[in-house]
């Protein structure tokens, strides 16, 4: 095999919570991470040319070293002494900068992809520990579906499946930074009535209670985002308005998704949504 095409789907947060800045630096984390079916394609072409060359339309993606998905690539082909050369297209669908984990997704679909290119024989384990080795959320890429995150977003616990859920998805045409939102994080002015209830979400998750989970949902990142760039609270209000069930912010911002107890229902509130113009809208569903 010589030529590979994986998806790389993207994911939402329906629970974010930070218990505490860590000595290191980073945040400790309890959050309930869900894949959705929007999603980037990876292509993955050996060449006879020498390194890595990466590509992507979207001219806000880098095509070099900065790149996650390359950094996957460089990471495999260096432990395993891969000498070939390496083409990588990126088919971007998954809004940047958005808070939907796209260049972990992509990262993730990379390490997947080469392990079959190349029949390295690395089982979820493994490649979630070469995940770690790029970010915090690509060991939860690797795998997705319904899963609670702890620490750092590494370690992962599942949880009863939630897929088939209709999502409309509204990116407001603004980029966020993560690193800002955490770094303006006050964590002394978050109360208990600003954190979600994770054990009632996972409750309604086991009962496949949409109406219970969407009820629950919360991140304490919407302190900082909201807060901060009006679009997002717009984009949460029209949401509500549009008829979800609930609607939250996924990660640090700023997109903001809803969850819709049909088809029809989600259908109506993306073409409602569409005709703003002060963002995208994508319609998805769980995975």
């Amino acid at each position: 095999m010589s030529y590979l095409e994986i998806p790389a789907y993207a994911k939402i947060n329906l629970s974010l919570d930070v218990i505490c800045r860590r000595e290191d630096g980073y945040h400790e984390l309890r959050t309930i991470m869900q894949t959705v079916s929007l999603h980037d394609t990876i292509c993955l072409d050996t060449s006879l040319e020498a390194g890595i060359r990466l590509e992507c339309g979207d001219c806000r993606v880098p095509e070099d070293m900065t790149n996650t998905a390359w950094r996957a690539a460089k990471l495999v082909m260096d432990k395993f002494g891969i000498k070939s050369g390496l083409r990588i297209r990126i088919i971007k669908r998954i809004p940047v900068a958005a808070g939907m984990a796209g260049g972990s997704t992509d990262a993730a679909a990379v390490l997947r992809g080469l392990n079959e290119l190349f029949s390295l024989g690395l089982d979820t384990d493994e490649l979630r520990a070469l995940g770690k080795q790029i970010g915090a959320d690509v060991p939860y890429c690797i795998e997705g579906g319904t899963k609670l995150a702890e620490g750092i977003g590494e370690i992962l616990t599942p949880l009863p499946d939630f897929s088939g859920v209709d999502v409309v998805i509204v990116k407001p045409d603004i980029g966020v930074s993560t690193p800002w939102v955490y770094k303006n994080l006050d964590l002394s002015k978050i109360t208990d009535r600003d954190r979600p209830d994770t054990e009632q979400i996972i409750d309604s998750l086991a009962k496949k209670d949409v109406a219970g989970v969407a009820a629950g949902m919360k991140n304490v990142l919407e302190s900082v985002t909201l807060r901060s760039y009006e679009v997002v609270r717009q984009a949460k209000n029209r949401m509500d308005e549009a008829g979800a069930l609930g609607s939250l912010m996924s990660g640090s911002g700023p997109c903001v998704f809803g969850l819709f107890e049909d088809k029809e229902s989600a259908r109506r509130a993306f073409e409602e949504l569409s005709a703003c113009r002060m963002w995208q809208c994508h319609i998805s569903e769980t995975i």
